[in-house]
């Protein structure tokens, strides 16, 4: 497996995996992982007297992804070792350096996860209903008052949602703004991924046999309720496969044995409070899906996906 610059940033790295290895074990190849656009994803093939392994070295890069990564890293390689014995498919972390002290970037270190993210059409509904059942799994974590994660944060609210310059149908937006401009309903808190949607999952096998191996990035884990897991992975798929796929997504959440969701206005209030923070660029989030080969996925076709998803939200639960 061939080694590049691109694959292998820099040598302050290089020596600080090196001293996470085991004796006599050795990089033998790098490559770059595709998926993701938050920070650099690197998968690291090690041999040794043991055997041969894989690890991922994930590197915050991004100024703004650069400053938090002490929170967010910190959180990540802790809820990782949360994980270990839930029965949660998450990888093991084996060193971080979230201040950036050793390596050129802040960075973790953790074991490659089986499988590969899959956000093709084929399947779709299939794979819907497996990310129903893990998603279900992941709010029944328990945790101690020492392990909770923080309370969720809301990534938009009225006066910050952007509407897309170019839009036909200001009055939605309007109407969709308004619906958010209130306290947030009560609710039973859980753990949450909070950024749970296909771009994060791994899947093994076909057809039949399709199976959900690994779920990654965990750094945005936090306390709060299901509905903010249940609308942003509702958000993801009505961008991925259509407006249909989004709105059955909390059905199929349902019928996993999720936890309880918000009925009416106050579930309305949860799915526009994801919805509307994807506004106005939708397509930043479909980068890493294009990557993957969803060339469809303009970001004309996908302006017009949000809205028309946000329409289906107001006529259900408005």
């Amino acid at each position: 497996m061939g080694e590049t610059a691109d694959d292998w940033p820099d040598r302050a790295t290089r020596a600080w995996v090196g001293k996470q290895l085991a004796p006599g074990e050795r990089i033998e190849g790098v490559r770059r992982l595709r998926g993701g656009w938050t920070s650099w994803m690197r998968r690291l093939d090690v041999s040794g007297p043991r055997g041969d392994r894989s690890l991922v070295l994930r590197s915050f890069v991004k100024p703004f992804y650069v400053r938090h990564a002490p929170g967010l890293l910190t959180r990540e390689a802790d809820v990782l070792r949360l994980l270990e014995g839930t029965g949660v498919p998450a990888a093991r972390p084996v060193a971080v350096d979230a201040m950036g002290e050793h390596c050129d970037h802040p960075s973790l270190l953790m074991t490659l996860l089986p499988g590969e993210v899959r956000v093709d059409g084929a399947g779709a509904a299939e794979r819907a209903g497996l990310l129903a059942g893990q998603l279900a799994a992941v709010h029944r974590v328990e945790v101690t008052d020492r392990t909770r994660p923080r309370d969720y944060e809301a990534w938009t609210a009225p006066d910050r949602v952007r509407v897309p310059e170019d839009t036909g149908r200001p009055l939605l937006w309007r109407r969709a703004i308004e619906a958010i401009r209130r306290e947030p309903p009560a609710y039973e808190p859980c753990f949450l991924h909070r950024d749970f949607h296909p771009g994060n999952v791994l899947f093994t096998g076909q057809g039949p046999g399709t199976r959900i191996s690994g779920v990654v990035d965990w750094v945005e884990t936090s306390w709060g309720p299901a509905d903010l897991d249940v609308a942003h992975c509702s958000t993801a798929l009505a961008l991925l496969h259509g407006v249909p796929a989004g709105t059955d997504f909390a059905g199929r959440y349902a019928a996993a044995g999720g936890r309880p969701v918000a009925s009416g206005a106050d579930h309305l209030y949860w799915r526009l409070l994801d919805a509307l923070a994807h506004a106005p660029e939708a397509e930043k989030v479909a980068t890493p899906w294009r990557e993957l080969g969803r060339a469809d996925l303009t970001p004309g076709l996908l302006t017009e996906r949000l809205e028309n998803y946000v329409e289906c939200l107001l006529d259900q639960f408005g």
